[in-house]
């Protein structure tokens, strides 16, 4: 199959280099020094997985005029100017492997609901210095259709990733999945960016696991007056968390710590790796987003409103 991968950050050069391994023609679609790197020394990972791959770069996406699938992997921040240069790309599918809820909306503006699945990313790595990647977690890609369902493609498409080496596997609830995913990345997101701690640091500490169960509940109220079912899956068990008291909600926050400190002593949120690098956030297109339709459907967010001021004022 053809791929063509918008964004040649971790989470892209992991699909990039399993992908081509495994026979694929595969084009990576970046810019200034990561387009010069790739053309340089290919996409070269290592952690769970020892690859090197040189698939086709283009440093202008406008040189691509057609691909069977494309993957965008790029930060959520300026999706729409990103798509802009791909809009004349003929597909059959794409989908998104971004940070929020967002993005199959934006995908949809381009080629319509038609052409685009559903998608949750819960695999993990790190764009290193010397332009490697290293890659730490590897638990599923989950893609889907928008409505609902299973499909043959969708299930091709998994079954494709998922023999490259990327855990991937077709789901028939990808909202409920993308939503469940949502609520729990948007609660540890400011953890992760304010504190600067490694991931198992700050879920370990009760004191910051407090604030994650609290914008949990806030998040979790908000799927609830948009009528969105949430299931208990990575990275956090949401319906788990509401359910629980206090004590036992910052519990599970903590064990969910110890994990990371077990499997994943060195995992870091892709935001708080933007802040080390010096890199934009995408907290208006999460956080502002989530905060956006609290207030069209009256649902309070008081702890997350809190942290996105301070994220904002800290990182304008």
């Amino acid at each position: 199959m053809r791929f063509a991968i918008l964004g040649a950050g971790a989470l892209g050069s992991i699909l990039g280099a399993h992908l081509s391994r495994a026979g694929h023609d595969v084009t990576m679609l970046a810019r200034g020094e990561r387009a010069r790197v790739l053309q340089r020394q290919g996409l070269v990972l290592n952690g769970l997985s020892d690859v090197k791959a040189r698939p086709q770069v283009f440093d202008d996406p406008r040189k691509l005029r057609e691909t069977d699938t494309l993957i965008i992997a790029t930060k959520a921040i300026d999706t729409m100017q990103s798509l802009e240069p791909l809009r004349n790309l003929k597909l059959d599918t794409a989908f998104s492997v971004q940070n929020g809820v967002l993005k199959n909306e934006l995908l949809a503006r381009f080629w319509g609901f038609s052409r685009v699945l559903g998608a949750m990313a819960d695999f993990s790595g790190e764009l290193l210095a010397d332009g490697e990647v290293k890659f730490t977690r590897n638990v599923a890609l989950h893609v889907g259709e928008e409505k609902g369902g299973s499909s043959p493609r969708a299930q091709n498409i998994a079954q494709l990733i998922d023999a490259a080496g990327v855990r991937c596997v077709a789901a028939p609830d990808i909202r409920t999945r993308e939503w469940s995913k949502f609520v729990g990345w948007i609660a540890s997101f400011p953890l992760a960016v304010l504190t600067r701690q490694i991931t198992w640091k700050y879920m370990m500490d009760e004191r910051s696991a407090g604030v994650i169960v609290r914008i949990v509940r806030e998040a979790a109220a908000l799927a609830k007056a948009l009528k969105i079912e949430l299931v208990d899956m990575s990275p956090l068990p949401v319906p788990s968390i509401v359910r629980a008291s206090e004590a036992d909600a910052i519990a599970i926050v903590t064990n969910i710590g110890q994990g990371f400190l077990d499997k994943s002593p060195e995992h870091r949120m892709s935001a708080q790796q933007d802040v080390l690098r010096g890199s934009r956030l995408e907290y208006e297109e999460t956080l502002g987003y989530a905060l956006q339709k609290a207030r069209e459907v009256g649902v309070p967010m008081p702890t997350l409103d809190t942290c996105y001021r301070i994220v904002a004022v800290a990182h304008p």
